[in-house]
């Protein structure tokens, strides 16, 4: 008894049980690292900076500050900038953040004049200036890497305007279309999610910077200047909103969701197309990888993990719609975990983006091995029952049951419909003509898909051009 009291004491001694030996001292080692953001708001220091820059530069414009103290600040930020440049940020837990980092350094630098840099601002406005910029700048980044794909699913498009394919439905041979058609369908889901960017970057374009805490401020600020300075379309009309929104890191995930769904769609296909029993593709040998076991493996690794991204950047959107869906107003510490799950998305996406641009890019199509897939689809079907109506004035519920019996017959045969003589076909229904064959190649099929964003060759060139010109390509 008195042996298990002593090893109770010596696990209680030195540090509670209850917190572990990790924190020895005790509840305030947990406060401290629970509390502290630096591991992941350094990632703000460029943004950082600039505010206060700006807000200092504004302070001394308004009076508020001296220029010779604001001159000072000014520089002693710019150093400041150029160690973490050359050095990294320090992570002093003590410390907290990127904001309290910064302004401890530059009060090792300057003395007291740092002290007045947080004059007419509180944690609460700095954050959310900061993150407001690193997420602007962040949407420009996911914009010029989306251009890029876009090229590349435009250049290929351009390539294989009539190379004739499968397409699909429910995973099933449906009719013919073009692999330009296909891969131009990407650059319309890209195209959407482009916009969707850009209404983000829109809604976000305003400045936080002034509303302090929570309340405004009593100083006499120029909210105008420091939004100019910034590069806002103008400063945010209410300061508790200001500082408690996070509408636009939600606008951002919701967009980067969007568009890692489409860049896994496209992932999947080129997975399927890449596996033997289609071998429609051949991926390129940068961006895919062999197995341990066996040799003749060649896994599209980089496609998967395009796909497994979307899952991830999918949950990060979800872990900052959960956390603030019971915030009141205004700022609550909820809002630290605001961060990580952006800055993971946005890694993840950059990625996602960049390896399907060079999968778009250097992949080898098998044009043949696509074109009698097409042909041995029975692919043609609905051709022959638009044919039976457009020229035996057959309704088309009628052509499709004549159609269905048609289709059976060339599967017993183990033909393709075009293969079929004309005495099968008339034996099936006597109205069934000669010129009927010139609609049941897959050429004829998609030669006649002639409507606006049809599949027609002449279609897809047409609509390659369009995007060449609206991408600057030509």
């Amino acid at each position: 008894m008195s042996e298990d009291r002593n090893d109770e004491q010596n696990d209680t001694g030195g540090s509670n049980a209850m917190w572990g030996g990790r924190f020895a001292e005790g509840p305030s080692a947990i406060m401290r690292e629970i509390n502290a953001s630096i591991p992941f708001d350094k990632a703000l220091w460029r943004q950082d900076i600039a505010a206060s820059k700006a807000h200092v530069a504004m302070l001394a414009a308004q009076g508020i500050v001296t220029e010779d103290d604001a001159g000072t600040i000014s520089r002693g930020l710019d150093t400041v900038a150029a160690e973490y440049e050359a050095q990294g940020v320090p992570e002093d837990w003590d410390l907290e953040d990127i904001h309290m980092t910064t302004e401890s350094r530059l009060a090792e630098l300057i003395g007291p004049a740092a002290g007045r840099l947080h004059t007419a601002r509180s944690r609460n406005d700095q954050v959310a200036t900061d993150f407001r910029l690193w997420v602007r700048e962040t949407i420009d980044q996911v914009d010029a890497g989306l251009v890029a794909l876009q090229r590349a699913l435009v250049t290929r498009a351009g390539e294989h305007a009539g190379s004739v394919m499968p397409g699909f439905t429910h995973l099933q041979t449906a009719q013919p279309v073009t692999l330009g058609h296909h891969l131009m369908a990407y650059y319309e889901m890209i195209r959407r999610d482009r916009s969707r960017f850009a209404d983000a970057r829109a809604r976000l374009n305003e400045c936080p910077l002034g509303s302090a805490a929570l309340a405004g401020t009593g100083f006499p600020i120029d909210r105008q200047a420091t939004c100019d300075a910034l590069g806002f379309d103008r400063p945010t009309a209410n300061s508790l909103d200001a500082v408690s929104d996070r509408d636009f890191a939600l606008d951002y995930l919701q967009a980067a969701a969007q568009c890692a769904l489409h860049l896994s769609r496209l992932a999947e296909e080129m997975i399927l197309w890449a596996s033997q029993p289609f071998g429609f593709i051949r991926m390129p040998d940068t961006l895919s990888t062999g197995s341990s076991i066996m040799p003749q493996k060649k896994n599209p690794d980089a496609a998967e993990l395009v796909r497994g991204h979307a899952g991830r950047i999918v949950g990060c959107l979800t872990a900052l719609m959960v956390t603030m869906k019971g915030l009141p107003l205004a700022y609550s510490k909820d809002m630290q975990d605001d961060k990580p799950p952006v800055f993971e998305a946005a890694g993840l996406l950059a990625l996602s983006i960049a390896a399907t641009t060079g999968m778009v890019a250097d992949s080898t199509f098998d044009t043949a091995r696509m074109r009698a897939a097409a042909e041995m689809g029975f692919a043609t079907a609905t051709d022959l029952a638009d044919w039976l109506v457009r020229e035996a004035d057959i309704p088309f519920r009628e052509a499709h049951h004549i159609t269905g019996a048609a289709v059976k017959l060339a599967e017993e045969r183990g033909v393709a419909l075009d293969k079929l003589a004309l005495e099968e076909l008339q034996a099936i229904d006597q109205r069934i003509g000669e010129g009927v064959f010139a609609a049941l190649s897959v050429d004829a099929s998609v030669a006649a898909r002639a409507s606006y964003g049809g599949t027609a060759p002449d279609q897809v060139s047409d609509r390659v051009a369009e995007a060449r010109k609206a991408l600057g390509m030509e």
